[in-house]
């Protein structure tokens, strides 16, 4: 299992499930397991409570693409 982890500033906000639009500074944690499975997290910088972005069922048909992936996210979570 591999851990990525950004931080940015949403001025627009980030949905997630449990509690709505978040926005400010933000770290996002994406996660992917050797069979491709991701999964994805948000938090306030500094907090500790973890959310989760809206969707189910992430998968990487390649696990080496992880690092293009969780950059991409982290790049369209910051213009949103």
């Amino acid at each position: 299992m591999k851990k990525k982890s950004s931080i940015f500033t949403a001025t627009h906000g980030v949905m997630t499930t449990e509690v709505g639009v978040i926005s400010g500074e933000l770290e996002l944690r994406t996660t992917c397991d050797d069979d491709g499975t991701l999964t994805l997290a948000i938090t306030y910088v500094g907090a500790e409570e973890w959310y989760t972005l809206p969707g189910e069922d992430y998968r990487l048909h390649d696990p080496r693409d992880h690092e293009v992936v969780h950059r991409m996210l982290a790049t369209v979570l910051e213009r949103s």
